[in-house]
């Protein structure tokens, strides 16, 4: 159920009130029976799940200060990494 702000326009107080969206705005304060006004205010939401903290979406320069900081990666040689074909028979004899 949503919640709405309220303010009166002759005590000043400021109140929550739950409602259903379907029900028509208040129009008397709960304290002094004045007239009130429903405010504009944030709606609440939660962050769940992956990808809402710094580290899940880093901006470009976490990225490249990332990329400095690991170690950097040997790539194997050409001749190391060929690989002589085995040859193996086996033959059967008659």
């Amino acid at each position: 159920m949503p919640t709405y702000e309220y303010q009166c326009e002759s005590c000043h107080q400021t109140y929550d009130a739950f409602q259903r969206i379907t029900e028509a705005p208040l129009t008397v304060c709960k304290f002094c029976s004045g007239p009130v006004r429903r405010l504009l205010s944030p709606a609440p939401f939660i962050l769940k799940g992956n990808g809402w903290y710094v580290t899940d979406y880093p901006s470009e320069s976490r990225k490249k200060a990332l990329e400095a900081e690991k170690p950097p990666t040997s790539t194997p040689s050409p001749s190391s990494s060929e690989s002589t074909p085995s040859s193996s028979s086996s033959g059967s004899s008659s």
